[in-house]
């Protein structure tokens, strides 16, 4: 895509390519994994009370809102109890069942659906907080250039181990060197870092910092 200093992004061919990706791996994901995802479902019923999706207003390209899909791994009202929107590993908070789905990350499949529909993609940065956009710097903006992806540069440099400067400071690289090769290499090392190394599920400590600590301290 064609980047200018205010974020505009015209269309190209690999850009025209990225979303034919998109669409043609989120359908065959879909119907390959459709039994497999209603048995989740199922699981997800029988192990706590609460529904089985999880859904949560996310900022997209270019600070556009919506909402996105995960399995619900966490108690009902989780948001206002303990952390908030911090997990922690061990957190009481999560489900038995939600335990093993963020483990493996299973739970963000259901994001399949987002890309499906195009307000996700399957590689771009994560999806944000409004609250975390309100503290961006114009160049930390720049993450926003792009939809949001399932996996990420973040996410197999070591995703929730990294500071969140770190995290959106890859984003960022992402954006500004964007190409389909690029996502291609970031999907198969997705597989390695998620099914074998599975490395930063959580943070280091146990616990990420809150957004904006860095900040604080400053």
């Amino acid at each position: 895509m064609h980047k200018t200093s205010d974020g505009d992004r015209r269309p190209t061919f690999q850009g025209f390519l990225k979303r034919m990706l998109d669409l043609l791996i989120s359908f065959m994901g879909l119907s390959f994994l459709f039994i497999p995802l209603v048995i989740i479902g199922l699981w997800i019923k029988l192990d706590s009370k609460g529904p089985v999706f999880f859904f949560q207003e996310r900022v997209g390209r270019n600070e556009r809102l919506f909402h996105v899909w995960k399995f619900r791994t966490m108690v009902v009202d989780a948001i206002n109890q303990g952390l908030g929107v911090t997990v922690k590993k061990n957190d009481p908070r999560i489900t038995k069942i939600g335990s093993f789905l963020r483990n493996w990350g299973i739970d963000e499949l259901p994001q399949l659906i987002n890309v499906f529909i195009g307000n996700m993609s399957l590689v771009g940065p994560r999806p944000t907080l409004a609250y975390q956009v309100e503290q961006y710097t114009d160049h930390q903006k720049k993450r926003l250039w792009m939809k949001p992806g399932i996996t990420s540069l973040a996410v197999v440099e070591g995703r929730n181990s990294l500071s969140w400067d770190d995290r959106i400071e890859l984003d960022v690289w992402y954006v500004e060197h964007w190409s389909l090769w690029l996502d291609i290499k970031i999907l198969f090392r997705t597989f390695w870092v998620v099914l074998v190394t599975r490395k930063g599920v959580y943070a280091d400590k146990g616990a990420n910092d809150d957004f904006g600590s860095s900040k604080k301290g400053k």
